[in-house]
């Protein structure tokens, strides 16, 4: 667990080190790549039914009425 947080203490390094233009060049990637990881996360969650209970929940409100828009 040691070396993780070492090369966790690196990246901060590293991060902070960056120039503004190098710095924002790793946020819009950082950004593009955590979205990825969310996407693959709901998209495995969906495929094995744990989002099932959203779709149930919705069909609830539908059939009781109580639906809202956002």
């Amino acid at each position: 667990m040691a070396w993780v947080m070492s090369e966790i203490t690196e990246i901060q390094r590293a991060v902070i080190a960056l120039t503004e233009a190098q710095y924002s060049q790793f946020a819009r990637w950082f950004i593009e790549y955590d979205w990825e990881q969310w996407d693959r996360q709901i998209e495995t969650d969906s495929n094995s039914g744990k989002l099932d209970f959203l779709s149930s929940r919705a069909s609830d409100s539908i059939r009781g009425g109580t639906l809202t828009d956002l």
